[in-house]
């Protein structure tokens, strides 16, 4: 039995006079994306549209995810269901995992998550607390129930959208993105063998709306900036051949390399070094 992310036995059609219906009513397989309205989320909705995928889109802004669902639907025929969900709160999770539990997910993405400009203690411990559960706590309890379903069925694959930041020592993002990691690596090795394969996705700078919800300056020069679509493409390619860590970018994957190389006390200087330029942004 083939692992992983499945391929889709149809190609999606191309917008042709407007939505026709599509015309084989056979299902595809079944795609969820959390963080679904924006940046890598949309990327890899549009992408797995494109390959013949039906989706489930997640995200806080419904008013977004019903216009990337109509658009998806009239450009690729594909079948689209939307969910509003909040994933800082322990109902928003619950009510993607009913999701999980009750209907077939051949591929989990999580990729929700978003950054806090302030300091650690600076932040109130509400936004610490919610920021965590987003990064780290939804994709937990996703990860582990759409596994389960997975594994019971004999088919499927999870990809979880960490950082390089994993590496750093930049505030509660870098010490969420840490534990996605780790969990992810942790998850891939109890599935070891099972048709189920799960990747752990460690962008670097990605253009994306995430520094400017900030309010901040997209740091360094315009060569070290991924666009959403070789991030999206190079981890897909990565989870289908069952890598446990996806690093998209040549430079990047350098960077993930020599990392662990790198002595803590340089690293949290670094660290240290481009938080305190990312405050004085202000």
């Amino acid at each position: 039995m083939s692992r992983g992310l499945p391929h889709s036995p149809r190609t999606a059609p191309g917008h042709r006079d407007g939505a026709s219906p599509r015309r084989d009513p056979a299902p595809g397989p079944r795609a969820l994306i959390t963080g679904a309205s924006s940046g890598l989320g949309r990327g890899y909705a549009r992408t797995l549209a494109s390959q013949g995928y039906d989706l489930v889109l997640v995200a806080r802004d419904e008013t977004r995810l019903r216009e990337l669902a109509e658009r998806l639907r009239t450009t690729r025929d594909t079948r689209v269901e939307v969910v509003a969900a909040d994933l800082s709160t322990p109902d928003g999770i619950d009510a993607i995992r009913q999701v999980i539990d009750s209907e077939t997910v051949d591929v989990l993405i999580n990729n929700a998550g978003y950054g806090l400009r302030g300091r650690l203690l600076e932040t109130d411990i509400a936004e610490l607390n919610d920021q965590d559960r987003v990064l780290t706590g939804a994709v937990r309890e996703l990860s582990l129930a759409a596994a389960r379903r997975m594994d019971a069925r004999g088919r499927g694959g999870i990809v979880n959208v960490s950082s390089l930041a994993a590496v750093t020592t930049m505030g509660q993002y870098a010490a969420s993105k840490a534990s996605t990691l780790v969990f992810t690596e942790a998850l891939a090795g109890e599935l070891r063998g099972s048709p189920v394969t799960v990747t752990a996705v460690l962008p670097g700078f990605v253009r994306t709306e995430f520094h400017d919800r900030l309010g901040v300056d997209r740091p360094g020069p315009a060569g070290i900036w991924l666009s959403v679509d070789q991030v999206v493409e190079q981890s897909l390619r990565d989870a289908r051949a069952g890598r446990v860590v996806s690093v998209p970018g040549r430079m990047y994957s350098l960077v993930a390399l020599a990392a662990p190389l790198v002595p803590r006390p340089l690293m949290r200087w670094g660290s240290s070094g481009f938080s305190f330029a990312r405050e004085r942004g202000r």
